[in-house]
């Protein structure tokens, strides 16, 4: 496990070349894959290529970014210009775009060493990677277990040291999720912070990109890196974008933070409460108040999303025609049997489902009771935060329910599944940035994720309290044993 500032040192100082630093990387990828199955694409010489470029510019005197040189996977649902972007669904199994996402240019831009693409859920729909089209990335710390989803592939490729750092998206917990699975640091931004362009559309409201990283600092360092107003995006949010690493703080004192007590209920692991607790612990003695905090409509998340999600990718996913792009059953004798045959052979069963449920939803006679009354009560979540943030700068609440759980045990059960995101879509519906942090482990040594949760655009009040909490703790120390 090496930083980015440290690597960076090295890097600029000629202690190591940008190339052997990939290269090093690269082999790990190639060792590893076999069993973790983090990456769909590895771009080996894309990444090499790139790496190389670095060096020349450190060779000729040329100022380098912090992120010049830095091994980084994306998640594969954003858009790479000549490097296959599938979404992870078999409808997309031969499609390399023509345009590259707003998030990955400026990364490229700044000199960042994309060693890949990362699985996912088909199109970032579930919580464990298993609806991925073509492979069931493995949990670095249980191989015999999810690494969680739909960015599991993003979460566990940092995890395993596969990369320095990684993007991945989150809709309803898709970053905080895995990461509280894998042990490793996982931020949501504010909605409208970074730009969606690019980015594969599921539930266009609630869809936003960011990163994965060990620690507080590398994940502050490339926000910072990818946030920005984007002319290409509608949602997004033209404000100045500081210097994250600017927050960090070795106190809190003065900071109030609330303690949501409704994910405090049935469902929730004792050992999951008893190391969230311990933490919100640690952050009193760094001179934090605590106090519990009611948010009366949080427990309503999970059935609004299950309505507004679905509603929205129902539209998003019309565009998967077998006409503009992606594959074509050629066995249709019209035209509406080549979307039916080409749609049901691409699509997973998930995504068919998600389809299925967002378009009854939509449909006439329905619309008023399930979309419409779902967007209210989705305003009344975020009236809930707004209240809470009266009177605290930070709400806290575990990340997941429950720690890993084992390949193929909620497959056949939906219903269970969903409720692995039960504690962080809320934030989404909110429009709120969320972070995952580890806190502990369970009885079987499997990482617990601690959720902060901040006013809009207030994500420097969350890097001040995980950089405080990480000084004075060890766990995003800890390393899985592969």
């Amino acid at each position: 496990m090496t930083s980015i500032k440290k690597l960076h040192q090295q890097i600029k100082n000629k202690e190591r070349s940008a190339v052997e630093i990939t290269q090093e990387y690269l082999q790990r990828i190639g060792e590893l894959e076999p069993k973790l199955k983090s990456f769909l694409c590895v771009t080996s010489d894309l990444a090499l290529e790139t790496a190389k470029q670095v060096d020349e510019k450190v060779a000729s005197g040329e100022e380098i970014g912090v992120l010049a040189g830095i091994p980084i996977a994306i998640k594969d649902n954003m858009s790479t210009k000549g490097i296959p972007t599938t979404c992870a669904s078999r409808i997309l199994e031969n499609f390399i775009p023509s345009y590259e996402s707003t998030v990955t240019q400026k990364l490229r831009d700044q000199g960042a060493v994309i060693v890949g693409k990362t699985n996912l859920d088909e199109f970032a729909m579930g919580s464990s990677t298993e609806n991925s089209g073509y492979q069931v990335t493995a949990n670095p710390w249980d191989i015999e277990r999810v690494p969680g989803g739909s960015s599991g592939g993003s979460a566990a490729a940092v995890s395993a040291d596969e990369c320095v750092v990684s993007l991945g998206s989150d809709t309803g917990g898709s970053i905080r999720q895995p990461a509280s699975f894998c042990g490793v640091v996982g931020l949501k931004p504010t909605y409208g912070l970074v730009s969606r362009f690019g980015l594969v559309a599921y539930a266009s409201s609630l869809d936003q990109i960011g990163p994965f990283a060990h620690t507080v600092e590398d994940t502050a360092i490339l926000l910072g890196a990818i946030a920005g107003y984007d002319s290409k995006d509608s949602t997004s949010l033209n404000v100045e974008i500081p210097d994250y690493t600017q927050s960090f703080a070795t106190d809190l004192k003065g900071l109030k933070v609330g303690v949501i007590k409704e994910t405090y209920s049935d469902g929730l692991d004792n050992i999951v409460a008893e190391k969230v607790n311990q933490a919100i612990k640690e952050l009193e003695k760094l001179g934090a108040q605590v106090k519990e905090i009611s948010c009366p409509r949080f427990r309503y998340g999970l059935p609004i999303y299950y309505i507004i999600a679905p509603s929205e990718a129902s539209a998003n996913l019309a565009r998967y025609d077998a006409v503009k792009y992606g594959i074509r059953d050629e066995s249709a004798d019209n035209l509406l049997e080549m979307y039916t045959k080409t749609r049901a052979k691409g699509f997973g069963a998930e995504v068919k489902r998600r389809i299925m449920l967002g378009t009854y939803a939509l449909s006439a006679g329905y619309y008023d009771a399930y979309y419409l009354k779902a967007q209210k009560v989705r305003t009344l979540i975020k009236q809930d935060f707004d209240n809470a943030f009266h009177d605290v700068d930070v709400l806290i609440s575990p990340t997941s329910p429950t720690t890993a759980f084992k390949a193929g045990e909620k497959t056949d059960d939906p219903l269970s599944m969903y409720l692995s995101d039960l504690m962080t879509i809320p934030v989404n519906l909110a429009g709120l940035p969320g972070m995952s942090l580890p806190c502990g482990f369970d009885e079987n040594n499997l990482p617990i994720g601690m959720q902060l949760i901040g006013n809009v655009l207030r994500e420097d009040v969350l890097f001040k309290v995980g950089y405080a909490y990480q000084q004075v703790t060890d766990w995003h120390n800890q390393n899985p044993s592969l």
